[in-house]
């Protein structure tokens, strides 16, 4: 089923790695392998084909206490299709082993494309008692991260709100780069990072404050500390200035991760247009939606886009743009676009048919481990019935079929695993 068959190995945190490695990007030719040890080190990452122990290549970092003694190893002149072994060495004491990784098959004018799963889910709070706020927990159920793992997804797609800036937080580089730690040192998270590549982008609260916008003094500081910990495969649109924007392709699936935060405008701002992401960046994105040949294509955003309640952060909030940009879909006859949204801490599945008859999706799936909410009153006329879920949940995303015949299977489970509603969508 998997376009990244996965190997499930029980990690143990040793002494000098602070978390488990976390599997970033993946190509044909190229893969990238996130660490992060407890105090400066040298690091070194040994990798092979597995069916050829001799062809060991290595690479060396050190990680520093001004980037949280993180790291980011890209494998290079790698075999479509294959399966690699790798080992981590930290100030050369073996420190991890036994793990792999696989680069995606070249497929093309070969073979149907192949099948394959994603999961998806936004809201990650981990509860930090003496820095949290007076009163109930606000994280929990932490175990959700366990029955992702189980799931067997080829990729991890991280859909906003990953970590949540306390207050004591925000004015400091160190305390966004000690909120993104305390994430990632989570035991029940180690084997999922290990086990498929992660994607992420951003919303408010891993951004800046709460509902903040492209005014946030300190954005810089979280684009760079967003950078140390994620290993998307770009950062920003090229000729464009700041921003998290990127694309990938897994199979034949395109993916498109926007950034809804780096040039955010308030709505209620007098003499400034109000925007949410921006003329640049949705001009690339219809542009890039267009050439596009992939039968759906994911469009990755924080904030709900279908939901027609103008509330909160929905896109509906911001009228004019978010016109603008479906009508652009509709007019230029754009075809299998899914936006994969979190933000509102309540999943549902909406859909939208377009005045020329494009029919659009919008998968909102939140929240992981943050407090849940029950959002059915809400004026959404676009709601699939029976698709909300009002408790701590997470999505898979199985894509298959052959070539011109392609589906896709959602499914909604809770944090204990249980299929909370399944839902096919076709080419």
């Amino acid at each position: 089923m998997s376009i990244i068959p996965v190997f499930y190995i029980q990690i143990v945190i040793t002494a000098q790695l602070a978390c488990s490695p976390m599997h970033g990007y993946t190509e044909m030719r190229e893969a990238s392998i996130w660490i992060q040890t407890i105090s400066e080190s040298d690091v070194e990452l040994i990798y092979w084909p597995k069916e050829n122990e001799k062809a060991r290549k290595n690479i060396s970092i050190k990680t520093t206490e001004n980037t949280a003694f993180t790291g980011t190893f890209v494998c290079t002149a790698l075999e479509p299709g294959t399966t690699y072994e790798y080992q981590v060495k930290v100030n050369e004491l073996v420190e991890s082993k036994g793990k792999t990784f696989y680069t995606q098959p070249l497929w093309q004018y070969r073979t149907d494309p192949p099948e394959f799963r994603i999961a998806l889910g936004s809201c990650s709070f981990i509860n930090d008692p003496q820095y949290d706020r007076p009163g109930d927990p606000y994280g929990m159920k932490y175990e959700i991260f366990e029955n992702i793992y189980k799931e067997k997804p080829s990729a991890m797609l991280w859909l906003g709100d990953n970590v949540y800036f306390r207050e004591v937080d925000l004015n400091s580089r160190y305390g966004m780069m000690y909120r993104y730690s305390e994430l990632r040192k989570l035991p029940q998270l180690q084997n999922l990072l290990s086990a498929c590549p992660h994607y992420a982008i951003w919303d408010d609260h891993d951004f800046g404050p709460n509902d903040s916008n492209g005014s946030f003094i300190h954005k810089d500081w979280s684009l760079d500390v967003f950078k140390m910990f994620w290993s998307n495969n770009s950062y920003g649109i090229p000729g464009l200035a700041g921003g998290i924007t990127t694309q990938f392709t897994l199979g034949d699936m395109d993916f498109f991760f926007l950034d809804n935060r780096y040039f955010r405008t308030d709505p209620k701002t007098a003499g400034i247009e109000p925007t949410v992401l921006g003329k640049e960046q949705i001009l690339w994105l219809v542009e890039s939606l267009k050439y596009s040949k992939a039968p759906f294509k994911f469009v990755a955003i924080g904030g709900q886009v279908l939901n027609t309640d103008a509330k909160f952060e929905n896109y509906a909030v911001y009228p004019q743009e978010r016109d603008s940009l479906l009508k652009l879909i509709d007019s230029n006859q754009i075809n299998g676009v899914v936006f994969l949204t979190g933000d509102r801490h309540c999943t549902e599945l909406s859909a939208d048919t377009l005045p020329g008859g494009t029919v659009v999706y919008d998968l909102t799936v939140s929240p992981l481990t943050s407090k849940a909410y029950d959002n059915t009153t809400e004026n959404n006329t676009n709601r699939i019935e029976g698709t909300i879920v009002a408790t701590q949940n997470f999505a898979t995303i199985d894509i298959s079929g052959k070539r011109k015949e392609r589906k896709l299977t959602i499914r909604v489970l809770d944090s204990q695993g249980k299929e909370q509603w399944i839902r096919t969508i076709a080419e």
